[in-house]
């Protein structure tokens, strides 16, 4: 601007002094040089005086009001500038009502007239120093900005090693203190999911649980996709994501959609199995990762899951087709970029899993993971996997077999209130149910009141169904277990049905 001044000054002389076709030369010269329209050009230099000297703004609001504003802000409460100057006509008014100010009238029209924006130019230094000194803005990380970011529609059909990776907490209520993490990682493409114990939060573990999840998968770790939590973007997993040539980007902020594969395992795995409770100490740690060490394998090898395949959208509809349910492992043994000897490697360890052995193992993981979250000692652990297999049965009846799920279960009632009046003819029922395996109890009080064996109601038919139905249940168990191991559990419910044991 200052150049263009001069300029101004030096050609509007030449202008003036020139006639209508002189100006016009010049005109155009001007115009090209200083980009100005046309008609401002000439309006600039027809100008009489030019003066090259720097334009002073004039001061418009005097200290008086700078004074005056303070008050008001203060008297305010120290609202914000929007706010204050839609309050300072009432507040002014209610002020000098009470004696408080005694405004000049140029002073109380400047204040009427003032702006917020100018509020917060006034108030600005005032402010740095009753908030405790200049607010420093947030910048972001620096490994933030290098990490490039990944949607939800960017994944597309990505091949086996690309895996989504979050924390979750488990503090219980109050997220203060030290207390234990899991670390869980997700594949996209398979859904193979891993989870590792975590004692605390920090940076140096994350590595170090990455580390320790890429040496057990079945296929190479080729990316990792995090949120913006401080706890992936540092130099640590920078560093080890650039030396291993491992992809490294991260979500968008506030947005758990682009990471819809981890936040599904979080739900359906970890808060499934460990809860909502609180667990602190190297102790918790250690129950936590002995859980994790079956669950790996139970998860990924017996457990199916349901894949999205398309969605589209309708009208105001969403129809969302999903891949027929599948295990992790029946995932990459259908992949075609998965080789052949990791398939061969997968089979000979899934025909080495018992998944009842696992699943008994979590249980008694899950009861040592919550006894010692609730300062008990944990029990001994059982290695009778008969007993708990004969149990699955009847699982069901004590509610949930959880621990960190479960709630008081009521005792059922296992005495009688009354005599059993199919006590004494009951191995005659025996002998009939023994011959004709379907004969229904209807036929059977029929009979019994027929046969002169005693005096039998109809009213007491609800009974010898109860009695059948027992009977039919453990003569069932031979065709699950086998007649060995079902010998003893019939003799059990024999014994419970005539009133021998509760």
């Amino acid at each position: 601007m200052k150049t263009r001044r001069e300029l101004i000054v030096v050609i509007a002389e030449r202008y003036q002094a020139e006639d209508r076709h002189g100006k016009k030369a010049i005109l155009d010269e001007f115009v090209k040089m200083t980009g100005f329209h046309r008609k401002h050009a000439i309006r600039v230099l027809r100008r009489k005086q030019m003066t090259v000297k720097k334009s002073v703004g004039k001061r418009i609001y005097q200290e008086a009001v700078a004074e005056a504003l303070i008050i008001l802000w203060e008297a305010a409460d120290r609202i914000c500038s929007k706010r204050l100057k839609a309050l300072l006509p009432t507040l002014m008014e209610a002020m000098e009502r009470h004696g408080h100010l005694r405004l000049d009238e140029n002073v109380r029209d400047l204040l009427l007239s003032i702006s917020a924006a100018t509020i917060d130019r006034r108030l600005q230094n005032v402010r740095a120093r009753a908030f405790g000194g200049r607010r420093k803005k947030r910048s972001l990380n620096r490994v933030r900005k290098l990490v490039a970011v990944k949607t939800f529609a960017d994944w597309g059909d990505p091949r086996p090693g690309f895996m989504e990776i979050d924390l979750v907490l488990h503090c219980g209520e109050r997220a203060v203190g030290s207390f234990v993490h899991s670390l869980v990682l997700t594949d996209v493409a398979t859904s193979w999911t891993e989870c590792v114990a975590l004692p605390m939060r920090e940076q140096s573990l994350v590595v170090e649980a990455v580390k320790a999840v890429e040496a057990r998968l079945p296929f190479p770790l080729l990316g990792l996709d995090t949120d913006n939590d401080s706890a992936f973007m540092n130099d640590s997993l920078w560093g080890y994501c650039q030396a291993q040539n491992i992809e490294l980007t991260r979500c968008r902020a506030y947005q758990k959609n682009d990471q819809a594969w981890v936040e599904q395992k979080n739900g359906a795995i970890v808060r499934k199995l460990v809860g909502y409770g609180r667990l602190e100490g190297l102790a918790a740690t250690a129950a936590l990762r002995r859980l994790y060490e079956a669950t790996r394998l139970y998860i990924n090898f017996f457990q199916p899951s349901f894949k999205l395949k398309e969605k589209r959208r309708e009208g105001v509809k969403v129809r969302k087709t999903y891949q027929p349910p599948a295990t992790p492992y029946q995932r990459l043994l259908m992949r075609e970029d998965v080789p052949e000897s990791t398939k061969q490697r997968l089979q000979e360890q899934f025909q080495q899993l018992d998944p009842v052995r696992l699943l008994k193992y979590i249980r008694d993981a899950q009861n040592a993971v919550v006894a010692i979250s609730q300062n008990q000692i944990p029990a001994p652990l059982s290695e009778d996997v008969r007993q708990f297999v004969n149990n699955l049965a009847t699982a069901w009846q004590e509610g949930e077999v959880r621990p960190t799920h479960r709630q008081q279960p009521r005792a059922g009632r296992w005495w009688r209130t009354r005599k059993d009046p199919f006590a004494d003819v009951w191995p005659v029922l025996l002998g009939w149910l023994e011959e004709r395996p379907d004969l229904e109890a209807k036929e059977m009080l029929k009979r019994l009141q027929a046969s002169g064996y005693g005096t039998y109601q109809d009213g007491q038919l609800r009974t010898l169904q109860r009695r059948v139905r027992l009977w039919r249940a453990s003569r069932a168990r031979e065709l699950v277990y086998g007649p060995e191991t079902a010998s003893a559990a019939i003799e059990k419910e024999e014994g419970r049905i005539q009133g021998l044991i509760p």
